[in-house]
């Protein structure tokens, strides 16, 4: 929504009376409509309620959200089976979520290098790096955490197109976003873990301090705090950390991996 003394962008999941807010809108069949700024009668709309006929809202179109229709796929001769096949391994995402402090980070880091002793050529896509450069520019609201997994997914997806076992450990709050990047891939291509380790063991540990700036006010939208975590509702695998340790969490992966045919049993 729009915060109209600063203009400010802030996500919002509703708007409320005479509030302003920024969306894209999706329907069900094609109309025409031209630009508000160029045509007010065809780029103006308002929204109707079904059961009272009454006027809930209005609004102004932009442009429309299909606006790559002269860009087309190029054709490449060398494709993901040829790249798989010269690393001799088969490609896939293994998707670590869960709260900050739950060991996503730990777990993923000590399979790689487990897959890094099996000769496999992997990549580990840590939520704290990637904000450090692709993601930089994006903070903690509702959308932000939206637009980051979006990217993340699209580069994990061009990841997997090389050839490459690909590791995430991010804590991707949005059961919808995990499905979107799940869909992004072919089937068997997505697997989800969920380190489901009990708020108040990762609070326990808060080895960055992060959950205390939470407790005090300083950090605002922290998951597990004043932001809300879904967790996965038939994640390939679930781990508590309470129960196992890093290591024994990644030999855990591992032998999924194996049971899947990913990799070879024994290494």
């Amino acid at each position: 929504k729009v915060n109209v003394n600063t203009l400010e962008l802030l996500a919002a999941r509703q708007l409320e009376l005479n509030e302003i807010g920024s969306c894209n809108v999706a329907l069900d069949q094609s109309v025409a409509f031209e630009p508000y700024e160029r045509d007010r009668a065809m780029g103006g709309f308002i929204v109707i309620d079904r059961l009272s006929h009454a006027t809930v809202g209005a609004g102004m179109i932009r442009f429309a959200l299909r606006r790559s229709r002269n860009i087309h796929r190029q054709v490449v001769s060398v494709d993901k089976a040829a790249r798989a096949a010269l690393k001799q391994q088969k490609p896939v995402v293994v998707w670590f979520t869960g709260l900050s402090g739950s060991g996503k980070s730990t777990i993923a880091n000590a399979l790689e290098q487990r897959l890094l002793a099996r000769g496999c050529h992997s990549y580990l896509l840590d939520g704290d790096n990637v904000r450090h450069g692709l993601n930089r520019d994006l903070g903690f609201t509702a959308a932000d955490r939206v637009e980051n997994i979006r990217r993340i997914a699209e580069v994990a997806k061009l990841m997997v197109d090389s050839g490459l076992i690909v590791l995430t450990a991010f804590i991707s709050p949005y059961r919808a976003e995990r499905g979107m990047t799940r869909q992004l891939l072919e089937e068997g291509e997505f697997i989800e873990v969920h380190v489901d380790t009990p708020l108040e063991v990762a609070e326990a540990r808060d080895a960055k301090g992060l959950y205390r700036k939470a407790r005090r006010g300083e950090l605002k939208n922290f998951t597990g705090i004043d932001a809300p975590y879904e967790a996965p509702q038939s994640p390939e695998l679930r781990i508590n950390t309470v129960d196992c340790t890093a290591d024994e969490a990644a030999e855990r992966v591992l032998a999924l991996l194996e049971a899947r045919g990913i990799l070879a049993a024994g290494g």
